[in-house]
């Protein structure tokens, strides 16, 4: 926000009003993201685990499939990130309505979810599947109309946002203890990573049966706000308040199903799992009212200003906003917590959040060349996932687990909210295609940690082999 603000009054100046706009809109998107967070906390974190210990337990495996679906579908649904994503794509795309589009990405989740709660059941390798499942992946977007396949890879790094990652990953820790205790620690990650590439294959699919291409309007963003900052979140709150209770819906019905069929909760703990989903929506409520009336639209404002001032002002832009988006997503506190447990305090957070920082400032670097350029996103896609790809055969399997869960961490709320909008609003002062150029941010920032991840898992690989040969070298010393 400092950053913004900075920019705001010095080379990229903002409209009439737009800095209180702006302000207010972080302050509601911080307060809503944490009592999001809460709710998620009591009720949407122990009713996953909950729901994949007691789907394990009753051994069937047709049952585990269609619950699996109906679980990936519902928090799709729910997902802020997704949300906005597809807020944001019927904006720009003439004829793309919001409905459509999320059912399709819900529905990709759904299957894919799927697919990873059988693999930790029959203990598939991961790698094996990662390698099996991208390349279809990139069979079937080379098909796509180009307009499509930026959208399809960023709704891969969308799905994966507050919502849907600590709910996967709850069930399948939940999966995992059920079916082999401890032994199955290591199968609870992965299934954020397959997910992810439901939502990229449902909409390269969509793109393909809808047919013809897209092409964004390049129009610049909206008129300087003349109405009074209380006026601007209080005209889109009602709507918005609606938008997430339909959202919502169907979380809580799957709950109600869940609890008489299958888990039968005491009253207390029902009790805090409802206070749960009433702070989840309030949160959510709060949330999408700070990006649509301040975050977003500024966002844009910013974007359109400093492509006009300089192009070339987007690159050093974008690799400062995107060394330090990682340190306002609050899922990457966790996962570098969560690495540096794994690691025996080998790889330290320090070294992570550096190795994050520099990774995920080159890919918004990059996500902002193809706006300047027009460069095709083939040339960042195929390289990139190719090299993450051959890194599964030399990185040690879980952490090319937890590097597939952490593309979607990387590209949460601040990446889908803020700098997607930048780029959106960049692209129309370059007179360039938003649904070509633009589109594909998200995708470059959750491609950045497959890589680097799995470069620091190589790097622990040799650590501990070093430290066992230095263990075993007085035992040698000994015997001779």
């Amino acid at each position: 926000m400092a950053i913004v603000l900075l920019l705001g009054m010095t080379i990229a100046p903002l409209g009439q009003g737009q800095i209180p706009q702006f302000l207010a809109g972080g302050v509601l998107l911080i307060l809503g993201l944490s009592i999001f967070l809460l709710g998620a906390e009591l009720s949407m974190v122990p009713f996953g685990q909950l729901v994949g210990s007691a789907l394990t337990r009753k051994r069937s495996f047709a049952l585990m499939l269609a619950a699996s679906f109906a679980i990936g579908f519902a928090i799709t649904v729910a997902e802020p990130d997704v949300q906005v994503l597809a807020t944001q794509v019927a904006e720009i795309m003439p004829g793309m309505d919001k409905g459509p589009l999320l059912l399709v990405i819900a529905v990709g989740v759904g299957l894919f979810l799927l697919v990873g709660t059988g693999r930790i059941i029959m203990q598939i390798p991961l790698r094996h599947l990662l390698a099996g499942f991208y390349l279809a992946l990139f069979g079937i977007c080379s098909l796509a109309d180009s307009g499509f396949v930026g959208v399809a890879f960023d709704a891969g790094g969308a799905t994966t946002g507050p919502v849907t990652v600590p709910f996967i990953m709850a069930i399948g820790v939940g999966v995992a203890a059920a079916g082999r205790g401890k032994a199955g620690a290591d199968d609870s990650f992965g299934l954020v990573g397959l997910a992810s590439i439901g939502p990229v294959a449902a909409v390269a699919a969509f793109g393909l049966a809808f047919g013809g291409g897209l092409t964004g309007t390049a129009a610049g963003p909206d008129a300087p706000a003349v109405q009074s900052v209380f006026d601007a979140f209080a005209s889109i709150l009602p709507h918005i308040m609606l938008e997430i209770s339909l959202a919502l819906l169907p979380l809580l019905v799957m709950f109600l199903i869940f609890q008489i069929v299958l888990l039968r909760l005491p009253a207390e703990r029902v009790k805090r799992m409802i206070f749960g989903l009433v702070y989840t929506y309030i949160g959510l409520v709060a949330f999408m009212t700070g990006v649509s009336g301040g975050f977003s639209p500024v966002g844009k404002s910013l974007g359109f200003a400093l492509g006009t001032y300089a192009e070339t002002a987007l690159i050093p832009v974008g690799f400062l906003l995107g060394s330090v988006v990682v340190c306002a997503e609050p899922a990457v506190w966790i996962l570098t917590r969560q690495i540096e447990e794994i690691s025996g305090g080998h790889i330290q957070r320090k070294i992570m959040f550096a190795a994050l920082s520099l990774s995920i400032a080159a890919a918004v670097v990059l996500g902002m060349l193809r706006v300047v350029t027009g460069m095709s996103i083939w040339f960042a896609l195929v390289p990139g996932y190719a090299l993450a790809l051959i890194l599964t055969r030399f990185c040690p399997p879980l952490f090319t687990a937890i590097a597939f869960d952490s593309g979607g961490v990387a590209s949460g709320p601040m990446a889908t909210t803020f700098i997607l909008s930048l780029t959106l609003g960049a692209s129309a002062a370059c007179d360039g295609n938003p649904a070509t150029d633009a589109f594909g941010m998200i995708a470059m920032i959750a491609m950045a940690p497959l890589i680097t991840i799995q470069f620091l898992g190589m790097i622990f690989k040799r650590l501990k082999k070093r430290q066992r040969q230095l263990k075993n070298a007085p035992e040698r010393k000994n015997e001779t």
